[in-house]
């Protein structure tokens, strides 16, 4: 008898803590054998079976470009020549933040890291030096990477009902307010008798995080007036929307400027580069001008950096790239919402450019994170499932979003819009219209 090769998930549970680096992958939101890719191709994913899926997933989010665009991926040794990492400033990193800040102008000043999590991180810390105070306040469902104070009440597919068994100390849990988004009569409640402790609100201006949702008028000018009002800093967590709404990102789009802004991996095309910034006055509260200390030996390295820009080169030398993920979002939003037509059922389509998102549930788009609570997460499991089936994959948790890149073509969307009208027909239950 020919005894089967292990499988790579089974292999992972023997070796990797939970099978997996980051819960998600698991699979744990929607149950069944995680995806296990073995290479990626445009638009497109690979399983171990050489299976060939159109992948919505992009990395979540950085892969504008789709997987092995050849602007990134030619000519890589020359990009190394020089070296991979120095521990020292180099031209190419000058040249990078001036020209993020070109783009990104309230990013006065600013420093790389390797994630959008030490991004994050290092700017609250930079905001409570600056301030000397400690409060936090952030938005239940707002995911801003997986240090203590960002996994209260965070969205995306982060795990954490109980902070005590999370491993995070009670210590943190007194410096952070979590206020619903959208709802600035809650951020009030919040802040009543403690404005002389915040230091710092951290808000993502568009959330791509408890799926799509976007500020409601004069909520993210609110959360500017009351900063300023309380001597706090207001933090835009970029990490997403960065490049992905354009070079200018959100920031522009909503007409709001913040204190300070967090960026991330989509600048290296989803190589390991982020970045922190903000006003002058602000930045210089970093070593060595001022007392606090954010560093790291792969911060800035030339290869990210180099990277960055050839994603930068390419934007700017392809403006119609933005047009084309508009338009494939809209056919992709469009089909699915002719779908629901059709078989009568009550849900909201949204779509912001490359970004696409519908949930299990009746009304309304998302305005906040009960409501992303309130979606039928079984729904949502079987439907993921019945995807992956006919070969479209999905991201493994309903707090994320379909990210399109300029790879996808119509004939993916078209692809995936018969794949999403079969997957319904299979899943649901009698009591719904088929």
């Amino acid at each position: 008898m020919q005894i089967q090769p292990m499988r790579s998930y089974e292999r992972a549970r023997g070796v990797l803590a939970g099978g997996c680096d980051s819960p998600v992958r698991s699979g744990w939101a929607v149950g069944g054998e995680p995806f296990v890719q073995t290479r990626g191709d445009g638009a497109y994913a690979f399983d171990e079976d050489g299976e060939r899926y159109v992948d919505y997933v992009m990395a979540y989010g950085p892969l504008l470009f789709g997987h092995n665009h050849p602007a990134l991926t030619r000519g890589l040794d020359a990009l190394a020549r020089d070296g991979l990492v120095y521990g020292s400033t180099h031209p190419e990193e000058v040249r990078l933040a001036e020209r993020v800040r070109a783009y990104l102008p309230s990013m006065e000043r600013m420093r790389f890291v390797t994630t959008g999590t030490e991004a994050v991180m290092s700017a609250i810390r930079v905001a409570r030096a600056y301030t000397r105070r400690n409060l936090v306040l952030k938005f239940a469902g707002n995911y801003h990477g997986h240090f203590d104070l960002a996994l209260l009440d965070a969205g995306a597919s982060a795990h954490t009902a109980d902070a005590a068994r999370s491993g995070i100390p009670a210590g943190v849990t007194r410096d952070v307010a979590v206020a619903r988004y959208n709802d600035l009569a809650s951020v009030d409640n919040l802040l009543r008798g403690r404005e002389d402790d915040l230091a710092a609100i951290v808000v993502e201006p568009i959330v791509g995080n408890m799926g799509y949702v976007t500020p409601v008028e004069g909520f993210l000018e609110g959360l500017r007036e009351r900063t300023r009002r309380a001597g706090a800093l207001l933090i835009f967590d970029e990490v997403i929307t960065w490049l992905r709404f354009g070079l200018r990102g959100a920031q522009a789009r909503v007409g709001t400027v913040p204190d300070m802004t967090a960026i991330g991996k989509i600048m290296g095309g989803g190589f390991p580069i982020a970045a922190f910034g903000g006003r002058e006055d602000v930045m210089a509260a970093l070593a060595p001008a001022g007392s606090t200390f954010t560093g790291g030996t792969h911060a800035g390295n030339p290869f990210a950096v180099g990277m960055a820009h050839r994603v930068l080169d390419l934007l700017e030398e392809h403006p119609e790239y933005y047009a084309r993920m508009d338009a494939l979002g809209k056919r992709l939003a469009g089909g699915i919402r002719s779908v629901f037509e059709r078989r009568a059922l009550p849900y909201a389509v949204v779509q912001h450019e490359s970004i696409v998102d519908f949930k299990f549930r009746p009304g309304a788009p998302n305005r906040n994170y009960d409501d992303a609570l309130a979606a039928d997460k079984e729904a949502y499991a079987a439907y993921y499932h019945a995807m992956r089936e006919r070969k479209i994959l999905l991201p493994p948790s309903q707090n994320e979003v379909m990210f399109v890149s300029t790879a996808h073509t119509q004939s993916d969307i078209d692809e995936t819009v018969a794949a999403i009208d079969a997957s319904l027909a299979a899943t649901l239950s009698p009591a719904q219209p088929a």
